[in-house]
């Protein structure tokens, strides 16, 4: 299974990695100069979880981890095992 955000999919996006020579003006120096760009890819942060469907069903599968955080998956290992409070 591709490393595809399965919500919205989305894939990773492209930029560029600028290298700069030289001391900023702040700390004292002319300024930066930019001495190359190469082509480089900003991947989503994903992890392989296991995901419980409306169906019932359960699958492992790749989310992003913002996904993760915001609660948007219900996770079956953390449901099951939940603690009563007295």
């Amino acid at each position: 299974m591709a490393k595809i955000n399965t919500r919205g999919n989305r894939a990773a996006q492209t930029g560029n990695r600028i290298t700069r020579r030289g001391l900023p003006k702040k700390s004292g120096g002319i300024g930066l100069h930019v001495t190359g760009k190469a082509r480089r890819r900003f991947k989503s942060n994903m992890q392989k979880r296991k995901v419980r469907f409306s169906d019932g069903t359960v699958r492992r599968m790749w989310v992003r981890v913002r996904d993760l955080k915001s609660g948007l998956y219900d996770n079956p290992n953390k449901k099951d095992f939940a603690k009563v409070k007295a």
